[in-house]
């Protein structure tokens, strides 16, 4: 996609809040959502914890790396490759891989989604969603229409999910006193939605809009901030109400279905309607992140062959068609969803790692002077998200297959 340059305030506007929304919308999929009713059903109120630490080093790595994509205007592959030859490469593979990853289980979502919104079976959901999502990319201005559609599906999670938390009726003192002083953590939790927050493709997506949209450079560098800044708290927003909802369903003694933990968060907290509801926002987190993760992570191509960039939307259109080719082989089991998550976030630590390292070097960023603040932020939160990574992987992860 060629920079559109913002020709209005209003443009500008639109562009940053759709940055935002996409990045959100791309880390709200049905992994999100099975992640936090399954982790709350675990933990309880314990669970806040988690999700404030996740917040935390959710705006450490996004502020991080959306600032020096502004500043050395290139695309995070572009600057890996700047950085060190055969490195943006890599990271291309890595977060493109991923993305695919991700986007079955996103395919499968919308199909799962509109089933229960609609009666369709699940293939039939996936199918009709991969084609919306196709002709989203083949209009003729993808770039405002994608954030449109992010942008009105967003407000349309929320909104419903935050009725789903009022009426399941949770104790909301004891979240906010737990999230404080938790009586148990859990490594893989903290590890599992930080990735799925900010890990693999996802913290690209909106600065990937940004940069494709002509919002670069060091003069909006203040704007890029209130972009990323405002995706984290979206996301962390739907996070806290789906929290809430389902903490509202376990402390009444209620057991989550572990084959659909969200939906029954929904079915129990309001019934068949909730079913119903939960069917709504399922397919919204779903082919929401199904846009997010084909624009990503074919982003992340198009530095590497000219075909890729001249057919981008064409190549889109057959990232999707591959995601749903598989998914309709294979499937999604929930575990899945729980250790793609988690190698996300496992991930963070080299991108992260990289734009830590680009953020310093001159060459690639001029005389621009990252915030000492931001650079050791950035560098604890790649330290630690390595080594509870490996020590998930090792020991925690091979637990969820046995």
């Amino acid at each position: 996609m060629p920079a559109e340059g913002p020709e209005s305030r209003r443009d500008l506007r639109s562009i940053l809040v759709g940055a935002a929304f996409l990045m959100a919308t791309s880390a709200v999929g049905p992994g999100f959502l099975t992640q936090t009713a399954l982790f709350t059903g675990q933990l309880g109120a314990s669970f806040g914890f988690a999700i404030l630490i996740s917040v935390l080093f959710d705006l450490a790595a996004q502020l991080n790396i959306w600032r020096v994509i502004a500043v050395a205007e290139h695309r995070a592959q572009d600057v890996a490759n700047a950085l060190l030859p055969g490195l943006g490469t890599l990271l291309a593979i890595l977060v493109s891989l991923g993305g695919l990853a991700f986007n079955i289980g996103n395919i499968a979502g919308a199909g799962l989604g509109m089933s229960a919104m609609l009666g369709t079976t699940v293939l039939q959901g996936a199918l009709v969603s991969a084609v919306i999502g196709v002709a989203l990319f083949i209009s003729r201005e993808a770039g405002r229409a994608m954030d449109r559609f992010a942008q009105l599906l967003g407000f349309l999670m929320v909104a419903l999910t935050l009725y789903v938390a009022v009426a399941s009726r949770p104790p909301v003192a004891e979240a906010a006193r737990r999230a404080i002083a938790p009586t148990q953590i859990n490594v893989l939790a903290i590890v599992t939605i930080v990735g799925g927050t900010v890990g693999g493709y996802i913290t690209f997506a909106g600065a990937h809009r940004l940069l494709d949209a002509g919002v670069t450079g060091r003069a909006s560098l203040r704007r890029v901030s209130q972009s990323a800044t405002s995706g984290i708290l979206i996301a962390s927003l739907m996070r806290v109400l789906l929290f809430l909802a389902a903490l509202g369903v376990v402390s009444q003694g209620l057991v989550l279905d572990p084959a659909n933990p969200p939906g029954s968060v929904f079915r129990l907290a309001t019934g068949e309607i909730g079913y119903r509801v939960f069917g709504i926002v399922m397919w919204s987190a779903a082919i929401t992140s199904v846009v997010g993760s084909a624009y990503t992570s074919v982003s992340f191509l198009r530095s590497f062959s000219r075909l890729v960039d001249r057919h981008w939307t064409w190549t889109i259109v057959a990232f999707i068609a591959l995601s749903t080719a598989v998914f309709v082989i294979i499937g999604r089991p929930v575990r899945t969803l729980i250790v793609v998550g988690a190698l996300n976030g496992f991930i963070l630590p080299i991108s992260l790692g990289v734009m830590l390292v680009a953020a310093r070097t001159r060459r690639i960023v001029g005389t621009y002077d990252h915030p000492l603040w931001l650079t050791v932020a950035g560098a604890v939160v790649a330290a630690s998200m390595a080594a509870m990574g490996v020590w998930s992987l090792a020991t925690q992860i091979p637990l969820l297959y046995k």
